[in-house]
């Protein structure tokens, strides 16, 4: 089905109608307005299919292996405060695009919320920065899952490129199916995951109580000796704060993703009820995922154990994680294979939601005329299918890691990935200060918000003032003087701080050549578009108070006993 005006939420006495600029024919800054030749995308997504992507953002390997590299280098105690106070700031990033999402599900997610509430430029700063993000994690992923499959399988008998095949063919042709088979694919690909780290969690409690092979109970033991707080670069209190540091920037790396619900609201079905479901749920699972699992690998791996020393290499695999290191350590030799082939599953799944959000970055873009608009056709199933070939495209860069020495272009990745992720969260905070800021102006009473942020524009604040913090400070040890590095690591300065030079860039060259101005909070549209969500809520809620009816006993028993944990 194409779309016209009134399809958008517009009509011709519309006061917005007039503010429609010639040289933006058939488009607003909004997102709005599409080419007529443009088919929407479906609302296929279920509740269950959002949480379950909402999980797949926060869980995966950045939880299995990362903690790795964080232990060694920080110590037990420094990961479990570093990793509940990221996790904070990210649920405070996740009730901001919350509220907004909540309010106005728009197909272009939190760039269209930028352009609206903030600044046009700003808008299309946070599409392209995130557009960047992913389509790097893409043949990253790719080729993460290449080195998972060395573990078994060495590149001197099968090269790479092989295995970095296999998984692009496979999860472009996820991508291809449409959104619907994309969502029942990565819903049973994430209650995978859930099942693992839950196993994993319990495995690591069992182990630490005594119930191992070994009969060992460890208890706290090691944060006695050698201690719950390491040293890093430097000795004495500020080494112990530097290793503590470190590993913040370390924990922000693991949840980089968590935001990623944000570009599924445009395919969400009754997006009002399932985005602000996932939102709030998002703090338990971070408190039982992250935190309590780097709570209890600190008690089951002392920090200067040789074996977590390969956690720091570039060729990281299972034996990297700090989970196999306890099961090893207590007698387990099978598991280690099953966890390798549990992060390899969990690699091609992060794989997969990567390119989704790329195409959904890169259409949205496309809808606002920040890109060639070709990129927002799409096929009579709702599939972007010019910028799902694209990014496809793009992410044949995997193949650049094929060589053994590319390894370090792995790590530089990394840190482009790092860069791009914080400045979105920096966005999206900037954004929701804005919303506020707007629909106070124009006196919007909180009552009418299907979904508020807990703390407000005060939480927001906070957390942007940390976030322009790890920004500055993310890669500090490249301006360290250690004798093994050199004086100054350039090729780590350049990779991780060239996403600000380039974000301001596109900020402050959009803003000069389309001379946009920020958002008066008295003329922002928060409301254009609204009535047609208003329409399509009320009409799912009506086919779904139809349903239950008639699945009253069954429907009672999920909501009581199984959804919470979804």
């Amino acid at each position: 089905m194409t779309t016209d005006l009134k399809s958008e939420g517009f009509s011709k006495e519309d006061p917005v109608m007039d503010e429609i600029n010639k040289e933006d024919i058939g488009r607003v800054e909004e997102g709005g307005l599409s080419d007529p030749n443009h088919v929407e995308l479906q609302r296929a997504l279920k509740a269950r299919h959002i949480t379950m992507i909402a999980i797949g953002g926060a869980v995966g390997t950045g939880l299995i292996i990362g903690t790795g590299e964080a232990l060694a280098k920080a110590g037990p105690g420094s990961i479990l405060i570093a990793y509940a106070w990221v996790g904070f700031i990210v649920y405070l990033v996740m009730c901001a695009l919350g509220e907004m999402a909540a309010w106005l599900p728009l197909p272009s997610g939190f760039t269209g919320y930028a352009v609206r509430f903030a600044d046009p430029a700003l808008g299309f700063t946070i599409g392209w920065t995130y557009w960047f993000k992913y389509i790097i994690l893409s043949p990253n992923q790719l080729t993460a899952g290449a080195l998972v499959i060395s573990y078994w399988i060495p590149t001197e008998k099968v090269n790479a490129g092989v295995w970095i095949t296999i998984f692009l063919v496979l999860i472009v042709c996820i991508n291809y199916f449409g959104v619907k088979f994309f969502g029942e694919f990565e819903f049973w690909l994430s209650s995978f995951k859930v099942v693992v780290v839950i196993g994993i969690i319990l495995l690591s409690f069992i182990l630490m109580l005594g119930g191992g092979p070994d009969h060992d109970r460890k208890g706290f033991r090691y944060w006695k000796n050698p201690g719950a707080f390491n040293t890093y670069i430097k000795e004495g209190d500020a080494g112990r704060f530097l290793a503590f540091w470190s590993t913040m920037v370390s924990a922000t790396f693991a949840y980089l993703g968590t935001e990623l619900v944000g570009v599924t609201v445009g395919e969400a079905q009754n997006p009002r009820r399932t985005i602000p479901r996932a939102i709030k749920l998002t703090f338990y699972r971070i408190l039982f995922f992250y935190v309590l699992s780097v709570l209890l690998v600190g008690t089951l791996v002392p920090y200067n154990d040789k074996k977590l020393a390969f956690a720091v290499g570039a060729n990281s695999s299972a034996a990297a994680s700090p989970f196999v290191v306890a099961i090893e350590l207590s007698g387990i030799p099978v598991l280690t294979h099953i966890i390798n082939a549990c992060i390899l599953l969990f690699v091609f799944s992060a794989a997969n939601s990567d390119l989704y959000i790329a195409t959904r970055t890169i259409y949205g873009l496309a809808r606002e005329g920040k890109a060639p608009k070709i990129f927002a056709r799409t096929d009579r199933r709702g599939v972007p299918v010019y910028a799902l070939g694209i990014c496809s495209l793009i992410a044949l860069l995997a193949y650049m890691n094929v060589s053994s020495d590319s390894r370090t272009v792995f790590k530089y990745f990394v840190n482009l990935v790092t860069i791009f992720g914080l400045l979105t969260w920096v966005s999206i905070l900037i954004t929701h200060i804005c919303f506020v800021r707007a629909r106070k102006a124009q006196n919007v009473p909180v009552q009418s918000l299907a979904y508020v942020a807990p703390l407000g524009a005060a939480g927001s604040y906070g957390a942007l003032a940390f976030c322009v913090l790890i920004v500055f400070t993310k890669n500090f040890d490249v301006f360290t003087h250690n004798p093994k590095w050199g004086n100054f690591d350039y090729k780590n300065f350049i990779t991780a701080y060239l996403g600000i030079p380039l974000y301001i860039m596109l900020f402050f060259g959009y803003k000069f050549a389309k001379g946009t101005k920020a958002v008066d909070p008295l003329t922002a549209d928060l409301w254009t578009g609204k009535d047609e969500i208003d329409r399509e809520e009320a009409a799912y809620l009506a086919q779904k108070d139809a349903e239950m009816e008639q699945h009253a006993q069954s429907h009672w028993i999920y909501q009581k006993f199984v959804s919470w944990l979804f």
